[in-house]
Order: structure tokens, then sequence, then C-alpha cells
């Protein structure tokens, strides 16, 4: 959900609620919670916080971080300090940060909180005789301000399931209009507002929307921002992201299951008829938002979503694709949205904020501005980039770099990209071509230990990185755009003409090409092996023997072994292989730099002697 303000951070939470326990916890409470959750809004209402005499610096900051806090004032919620504490905490965000507080009189007359009569009197002469002065009045004062703001009395609507229905029900609609709001959007989403206008025109009316467009052009964030402002409306949605890549590496099922996993909430799936016939039935009940980015192949939606009569009639499919083809046949004309480019003032502007933090060009720079923002193209991607690229620069500089833009021809987006590359350090551009060949996706804590472990320093070569916009960290997991990893692994590729040559390996028919002739030399120092579904790699036993350098190896699917396999580099600092075939690791195997090992749903009950430098290890077997 979106925060509440445009300062704020980005919530942990959507909905913080404050109760006393004892009164609420295993009827209304537990039915509010579970509302709440239907419709995918993250809640908390945890009580292991709650420990000791005063409130958790936790608490209070996951109570900071909720987009919305909901207090529910029952018979004896005066009655706990935490409690209070929780109230003072919540009325002063709401002041502050203006966080929406919403409160529900349970099973009490309201004015007992409002003229602290009752049992909420009662409390305060008690806390008085206890607490220090400035804590009751703060108290008081919190009771007093939220207690007077519009909510729901329980005594008025006596039916519960209709009272949790009409709190939900304003909760999301709150989160929408903060949603729909001009100031929610990132200043730096230069052009986006009109964008997504026309695509939200587009989802009054079509089933299925594709929003079409080059690389870079900004197709995902409009997605982002059209899923983000819209997704309370539904009653279950998904963002699948990445597609192409996705079902390289997954099966159709696989993928299938998590969409389902996600829209129904089913922590178990069944293949058997009955399972489908279920789903089927469940899901034209619901009205769903799920939007596919980046497919390529057609065929990808309808193993993963199945046909449009699947779904009721509110339902909305939102794809994401740099080809026409995919809309042929499955779209009207009127269902597709061509992403428009950005005009020289936008692209401009959009530059600016990149290359000086500011929405202009720094007077002596304008005339250079202008003729970079022509050589992107207007490209959203590449603009950000090459002003990344381009900040605190002097003006020799820049001309220095547009020199070097004039002389490629014909002008390309992955031209301007690789100039920014090309100005990274030499740690830098090892880091950004590891993550483009084999990081991308992956946990940002999990990437940092791999490449401190391969002594690239990444303390220091990732911020630089997101500083010129190469790579961003999105919810702990480090990814970047699918052009900058294209264009990383055509650097690796222009290493050599014979993949045996090249520094990386991660496309199937070359490993296979290099593994299983023999053919690899000590140039290799990663692999990243997903076999396509279906498909096995018979291994020579000899496979990896060239492979002096080799640091790192990530086998994925079924890969056959022969019983005298030998695999000895080094130099290897990580080894994750799934579907691992044999009882044991080979015998000469003792890698002694092996920092992490990841061997999962394998045979293997053995492993060497020695490894004491390993920090992590993730290690099943099959039965």
């Amino acid at each position: 959900m979106a925060s509440t303000s445009s300062s704020t951070l980005p919530c942990e939470y959507d909905v913080f609620i404050s109760f006393r326990g004892k009164d609420v916890r295993c009827r209304f409470l537990s039915h509010l919670s579970k509302a709440l959750k239907d419709k995918k809004i993250k809640t908390f209402t945890d009580e292991e916080l709650r420990k000791g005499e005063e409130i958790s610096p936790e608490l209070l900051k996951i109570i900071r971080e909720s987009s919305a806090s909901i207090v529910i004032f029952s018979k004896n919620y005066a009655n706990s300090p935490w409690c209070l504490d929780e109230l003072v905490e919540i009325h002063k965000c709401r002041e502050e940060s203006g966080q929406i507080v919403l409160p529900v009189f349970y099973q009490i007359d309201p004015t007992d909180v409002q003229d602290l009569t009752g049992n909420f009197g009662k409390a305060l002469a008690v806390h008085k005789e206890k607490e220090s002065p400035q804590k009751v009045e703060s108290w008081k004062h919190a009771l007093m301000k939220v207690s007077v703001l519009s909510g729901w009395d329980s005594q008025i609507i006596r039916d519960e399931v209709k009272l949790v229905d009409e709190i939900v029900n304003d909760v999301l609609e709150k989160f929408n209009n903060l949603s729909k709001s001009d100031d929610s959007y990132d200043h730096k989403l230069i052009g986006i507002k009109s964008r997504v206008e026309k695509v939200e025109q587009l989802l009054n009316d079509k089933k299925v929307i594709g929003i079409w467009g080059m690389g870079g052009i900004g197709k995902t964030t409009i997605a982002q921002e059209v899923f983000r402002r819209n997704r309370s409306k539904f009653d279950a949605h998904c963002f699948v992201e990445n597609v192409r890549e996705t079902m390289t590496k997954q099966s159709p099922n696989d993928v299938r299951d998590k969409v389902i996993r996600q829209l129904l909430g089913d922590k178990i799936l069944h293949e058997d008829k009955l399972y489908l016939q279920d789903f089927t039935r469940r899901l034209k009940r619901q009205k769903v938002l799920i939007v596919f980015d980046d497919v390529e192949d057609r065929n990808h939606v309808k193993d993963l979503a199945g046909e449009c009569d699947l779904y009721d009639e509110g339902s909305r499919i939102i794809i994401t694709s740099r080809d026409s083809h995919v809309f042929k046949s499955d779209f009207s004309e009127e269902g597709i949205y061509e992403v428009e480019k950005l005009s020289d003032s936008q692209g401009l502007e959009l530059f600016s904020l990149h290359a000086f933090n500011q929405n202009l060009p720094k007077e002596k720079y304008v005339e250079l501005s202008k003729k970079v923002t022509n050589y992107a193209r207007d490209n959203p991607l590449a603009l950000k980039v090459l002003g990344s690229h381009l900040f605190r620069r002097t003006i020799k500089e820049w001309e220095s770099e547009l020199e070097k833009l004039e002389s490629k021809s014909p002008q390309k987006i992955q031209d301007v990209l690789k100039t920014s590359y090309d100005g990274l350090a030499k740690n830098e551009q090892e880091i950004f071509l590891d993550i483009a060949c084999f990081f991308k996706g992956e946990h940002k804590d999990h990437v940092e230990r791999t490449l401190k472990a391969f002594d690239f320093y990444p303390e220091s070569g990732i911020p630089s990185l997101i500083e010129k916009s190469l790579i961003t960290i999105s919810n702990n997991m480090v990814d970047m755009h699918d052009l900058l990893e294209q264009m990383g692994k055509d650097i690796v590729i222009k290493e050599c003409k014979q993949p045996g040559g090249r520094s990386r390996l991660w496309n199937f028919e070359d490993i296979d090409h290099v593994l299983t002739t023999d053919t690899g030399i000590e140039n290799v120092e990663g692999i990243l092996l997903y076999s396509p579904w279906g498909n096995t790699m018979e291994l020579s036993a000899t496979a990896f023997e060239k492979m002096r350098y080799l640091r790192f190896a990530k086998v994925k699917h079924q890969t056959g072994l022969p019983n005298d396999f030998e695999f000895c580099p080094p130099k290897l600092k990580r080894l994750d292989w799934d579907y691992y075939p044999l009882e044991s690791l080979p015998l000469n195997c003792c890698p002694n730099k092996l920092v992490e090992l990841r061997i999962r749903d394998s045979k293997l009950t053995q492993l060497w002697n020695g490894g004491d430098k390993i920090q992590f290890i993730n290690f099943t077997y099959i039965l």
C-alpha cells in the first residue's frame, strides 16, 4: 500500500492494530485480522513484542512504519500501560506524518473514552498512583484526541460481520485515495501520471490490457504504478515479474502454482483434477488483478493464467512486452497501450534530476545536456544511467563522453548504457558482470556475502552501482533492468568467440558444449547452469578438469554424472548444486577456499573432510 506521505519511507505494515487482548482476541480481533489479510492488507497484531514493563523499540518502529492504525477501545483497554503507550505513539504519528487512525468502540460507550469516565476513568485513577503525572497526562491527551475521530460503534452496528466489512472497506477506500493522489508519485517518475491514467482508462472495460514499447521506455514502471494504485479494488492480486527470464529457469507448473498461491492464499497445492476444478470455481468467484511483466511468448500467458473465461467479469490481466506479436489474436486494438516516448522537455527534466539533482540543467551545461538527451533518444533508462554517470563531472569530462557517443554508429541505447559501464573501476565492473550473469534477483545479503568471498569489495562496489543507476535494491533483492543485464552478457560474450574462453557461462548450449567436449579452459570463472525442463546433461568425468580458476558454480535441474566424476577446482568459493545425483562428492573434491555450499534436493549423504572456511551451508537430500 502507499505510504501516508510522499516524504515518508515505504511502510513495513499496512495496518497496526492496538487492542486489549483478553477483551477481543478470540472473536472480533481474529475476524478483523483475517478479513484484512484476505484483502492482502499486511496487518500487525502479534503480541510477542509485548514483554517487560515498557513498550519496546521494535513495537514503536512498527507503529511508525505502518500506513494506518486501528485502535479497538474495549472495556479493559485503559487498564494496560502497553495499550496506552501504543496510543500515544499512534496519535504522534497522526500529528506528525498524517498516519490514518481509525477508532473502534467495541461493546463500550464512546463517551467513556472521550470524557474519561466509566472504566477509563477508573483505570486512569489507578495509573495515577503508580505513574508520573506527565505520563498519565500524555495518556489522557491521546485518549481524548483519538476517541473523537470518525470511527465505528459496535452498539450501533451490532452484527460483527457487517462491522468488520465496513471497517475493511473503509481501509481499502482510504488506501486507494492515498495512492490516487498526485503527490503519491515519485518525483523522479517524469511523465508517469498521464501514461498511468491512459492504462487505467483501459482497465474500465477491457479484461486484458497490453502495455507495449521498446526496452527501457518504462513499461514495467507504468505497470507497477497501475498495480499499486488499483490493487485495493480487487479481491486478490499478483504481480509476476520477469516472465521471459523466469520461464527459462522454472517450469510453467511451478510458476503457475506460485500465482495461484498468491491469488487464493493456498499453502499446499494439489495436482489432481478435483483441486483444479476447485481452483477454477474459486477463481471465478473472485475479482482479481494480475500483471505479467516482460512477456516474450504469448503462450506463456496461457500457461500461467489459462483462458480469460476462468475469471470473474471484473477481473483484469495486464501484460507488458517489447514484442507486439505477443498481443496478436488475444487482444483488441483498443486494449493495447503503446508507451509514448518522453517529450524533449520531459527527457531533459529526467536527465537533469540524475545529472544535477534538480529539474533543469545548470546554466553552463544546458547545450551539452540537450545533446545528451538527443543521443539517449528520450529513453528513460538511458537518460537515468547517463545522467548518473555524468553526475558531478566537469565540462571537459562531459565533452569527452559526448565524443565517445558521437563515434558510435548507428546510435543505439546499448551504446549509451555501455558508456556508464566503461567509466567503472575494475572492481565495480566485475561486480556488475557477476550480477548481470549470475545474481540478478538474489537477496542483497546473499550477494554481498558471495562477492566478498570473491574479494570484490561489495561494501563500496554495490552502492557505487546503485548511484550510477546500474542496479537497484528493492525489498532487499538485487535487480537490474533487462537491457543492462543483456549489455553485461554481451560484454562477456565479446571476450572470446569460443564459449570456453569466456569468464562467465550461463547459456545452456554454450555450457553443454564446453562441459561435454572438455573444452573449458582457465578463463572460466563462473558457471550458471539451468537445464531446460525435460533436458538432461551427461557430463564427462573430467568436464571441470581444466577450470583451474572456477570460483562460482551453480547447477540446477537434472544432470547426469559418471561414478568416477572428478571435481576439484582449487579456487572455488561458492557451489550450488540442486538435484546432485550421487551419494557422495568426488574423492578428490577438497575445495579449501570454499565459503558457501548449497546442495539441495539431492541424494548426497557424505561430504569431504575439511572445509573449515565454509560460512554457509544449505543441505537437503532425497531419501
